[in-house]
């Protein structure tokens, strides 16, 4: 367990620093900075499904206000998971089948990427696997309800780890268990649902927050399980070979979970339930499924250890072949010498020979642990990218320098969508001295994520009042590839396009900023404040 989680942990903390934060890590940072009551206020009109971690946030985040220590908790249970994976492989069949599937873990680019994101979605592969952990301990010895805490507080983190009981509830039927284990984890199945009802009923009166989702196809299946196995060919194909080959063990004696039967259940259920929800109304995305990494090394590392038992049996078959040819070989000599035919070629007591199994033991685990390496090796471009700022969908940090360099003080700033006022929020210098046109009441004192804006009569209003303003936008708006659907958005950008002329722009990623200024000739009014500004 020691060394997969120091292997997550090295390259958890390896460029752990990227400078800035993306829109997501943005909105955690500034909700973790709020005070608790802030918090709970926004809970009731949006992202409750991410209560319990901004409440964390809250307490890491008084320590010290700051992206390292905003991704540490993730970097945290990452390790954490690595080491749950191998404590899984190890007591499912043998200590160095967990120390595979551990490291395999911890290479994999998919939980690297979510150990550096300031997100709950290692917190939630952490519970998963601890829970999937204290399953098969149930199973075993009765006693059910640190599965069902553990499950209930994970489900808490997201709700969409609940999926978890279906996949265990197929490792069940696949080993054949009894009424008894059937009613124990029913009972710790029950809670755990009970216990989420009131999430469920709260984040459903939020699902507009979901309505960017699209409906996944057949590609996004396949994209996932490259994912989960490895983005690239020659990694991919081997892990996918051996996680076939693991299924040979599926199914197990009656009563008895296998590696396998808990592995493959816990991989591919929870993705494939989501999915086909998703066909009538989407939620599926990949991150939302993490957890369910845990089960594709330790499915693989099955399967390794199958490969390891054939090519083992076969060199001791050949070793018998070879050992009986010897003897009787050293038969004849002993007869032709006049010595008792047992008196060659036999073993000392004590002597070499004893040793050998642990030696090639050793060797079968050495053997596995290079292959590893070797697949770090080759998927290591693909770390060291996701290490670089560009790396995410978009980077704050850099538009927030872009606008400190030509925004001053008294400049009129406008965000299209509202939702780009998270640059704002999350790297308030760039903005200081600066009017917000379109704010009226801040995102914290508002409960919202990113603030109340002035209705679009109120708006255009404010906007006829001014010569100049620099606008934070979406480059696809302002481009007039994407449409806003929000009717202040929209008066946002008809403003724009009709009243004023672009001229400076800087682009960064998926946003740009860019100055807009009113011809002389369409001039409406003498060049006054907005009313009733409201200074970032």
């Amino acid at each position: 367990m020691g060394v997969p989680a120091l292997v997550m942990l090295t390259l958890g903390l390896w460029g752990l620093d990227r400078g800035g934060m993306w829109r997501d890590e943005a909105v955690s940072f500034q909700v973790g900075r709020r005070t608790v009551p802030q918090i709970w206020r926004l809970l009731h009109g949006v992202d409750a499904v991410h209560g319990l971690y901004y409440l964390l946030l809250h307490a890491v985040l008084a320590v010290h206000p700051g992206e390292v220590v905003l991704r540490l908790p993730s970097v945290l249970a990452a390790a954490g998971t690595a080491a749950l994976v191998a404590a899984l492989g190890t007591r499912l069949v043998r200590p160095r089948v967990g120390l595979w599937a551990g490291l395999l873990y911890a290479v994999t680019p998919m939980a690297g990427h979510y150990a550096q994101e300031g997100r709950s979605y290692a917190l939630v592969a952490a519970g998963a696997t601890g829970a999937t952990l204290l399953f098969v301990r149930a199973v075993r010895d009765g006693s059910w309800w640190p599965y069902g805490a553990v499950l209930g507080l994970t489900c808490w983190l997201h709700e969409f780890a609940v999926l978890l009981l279906l996949a265990h509830a197929v490792s069940l039927a696949l080993a054949r268990a009894g009424a008894r284990v059937w009613r124990g984890w029913g009972c710790a199945a029950a809670a755990v649902v009970l216990a989420l009802l009131p999430m469920v009923v709260v984040s459903r009166r939020q699902a507009a927050q979901l309505a960017w989702l699209r409906t996944p196809t057949a590609d996004t299946a396949q994209g996932l399980l490259r994912r989960f196995l490895g983005p690239t060919d020659s990694v991919f194909w081997v892990c996918l070979g051996l996680g076939a080959v693991g299924l040979v063990t599926l199914v197990g004696r009656r009563g008895e979970v296998t590696c396998a039967g808990v592995a493959v259940p816990m991989a591919v259920v929870p993705p494939v339930v989501l999915m086909l929800a998703s066909q009538m109304s989407p939620l599926y995305v990949d991150r939302y499924v993490l957890f369910a990494l845990s089960g594709a090394p330790l499915a693989v590392a099955c399967g390794a250890e199958r490969v390891a038992g054939a090519v083992a049996c076969g060199a001791a078959r050949v070793g018998a072949v070879t050992a009986r040819g010897a003897a009787r070989a050293g038969a004849v000599v002993a007869r032709g010498a006049g010595r008792p035919a047992g008196a060659v070629g036999r073993p000392r007591p004590g002597g070499r020979p004893g040793r050998r199994p642990l030696s090639r033991a050793f060797s079968v685990t050495l053997t596995g642990v290079l292959a590893l390496a070797l697949s770090l090796l080759h998927q290591f471009p693909l770390l060291q990218k996701d290490r670089e700022p560009g790396s995410r969908a978009d980077d704050l940090a850099a538009v927030s320098r872009s606008a400190a360099r030509r925004l001053g003080p008294g400049d009129a700033v406008l965000f299209l969508p509202a939702s780009l006022r998270n640059v704002a929020l999350t790297y308030p210098r760039a903005f200081r001295g600066t009017v917000d046109v379109a704010l009226v009441t801040g995102a914290a004192e508002s409960g919202t994520l990113y603030g109340r804006e002035a209705g679009a009569a109120e708006l255009r209003r404010r906007l006829a009042r001014l010569d100049r303003v620099w606008v934070v936008a979406d480059r696809r708006v302002l481009a007039g590839r994407a449409a806003p659907a929000d009717p202040v958005e929209r008066a946002k950008a008809a403003v724009l396009w009709q009243q004023f002329t672009g001229r400076e722009t800087t682009v960064r990623g998926g946003a740009a900023v860019r100055l807009y200024v009113r011809p002389v000739s369409g001039r409406t009014g003498p060049p006054t404040a907005p009313p009733r500004p409201v200074r970032s």
